[in-house]
């Protein structure tokens, strides 16, 4: 396990948990949450990365359709998406984490999820994903929804918990005090590993063969 507690050891399998954290500190309680799903992992048998994305400025998209002549590059390549759209060919899930800013996710998290999908989304398309919430009191339900939605755009199974992915603290550390949260975090992890271990990491096959057929609702 990378950015995490706990050191790697032999009987790790072949498969990686890739693992977004999405708040502008990069040891707060997102990453607690997160962390908690990594030990977890490492108990499956399964390695993870936890990667921050830092609290640099980060662009949006202004949907220029570069990213296609790059072919899976960002045009903008002056913040942290291109370095994490990078490594979804190299991981077998994701995972992405963020707090909660006015029932929403961290709008820089939103920012790198939409480019890094729509400029390099194939390597990920079809692996396992989860969201993780965490905040003080309240919106948590609304940003978790938020972060799920652009899973299912591209054919990847969203993997449940025992409860919603969320997570409480306001307080730097509160997080761990979260007793019912952290388990809902490693219930999470074990349904993860479980998932990636029956079908050996192979992604969904989405539509199959059958080619994309695009419907414009305005002609």
């Amino acid at each position: 396990m990378k950015n995490g507690n706990v050191s790697n050891n032999s009987y790790l399998c072949n498969m990686k948990v890739l693992m977004v954290n999405g708040s502008p500190h990069p040891k707060g309680n997102t990453f607690i949450a997160l962390n908690e799903i990594a030990v977890q992992l490492e108990k499956e048998g399964i390695e993870s990365e936890i990667i921050w994305i830092g609290n640099k400025p980060v662009r949006g998209c202004i949907a220029c359709g570069k990213c296609r002549e790059l072919h899976g590059a960002c045009v903008f390549d002056d913040d942290i998406c291109n370095r994490i759209s990078e490594k979804f060919a190299g991981a077998d899930a994701l995972i992405v984490g963020s707090p909660v800013y006015y029932g929403q996710p961290n709008g820089a998290l939103l920012s790198i999820i939409q480019r890094a999908f729509y400029s390099n989304g194939g390597p990920i398309s079809g692996k396992p994903a989860a969201a993780v919430a965490v905040c003080r009191r309240g919106g948590a339900t609304a940003a978790f929804e938020t972060l799920n939605l652009p899973f299912q755009m591209l054919n990847m199974p969203v993997v449940t918990s025992q409860y919603w992915n969320i997570v409480y603290g306001r307080e730097a550390g509160q997080a761990a005090l979260d007793q019912e949260g952290l388990q809902t975090m490693r219930a999470l992890a074990c349904n993860m590993a479980w998932l990636l271990k029956t079908t050996g990491g192979k992604p969904a096959p989405g539509r199959g063969d059958e080619p994309w057929m695009p419907m414009h609702f305005i002609r």
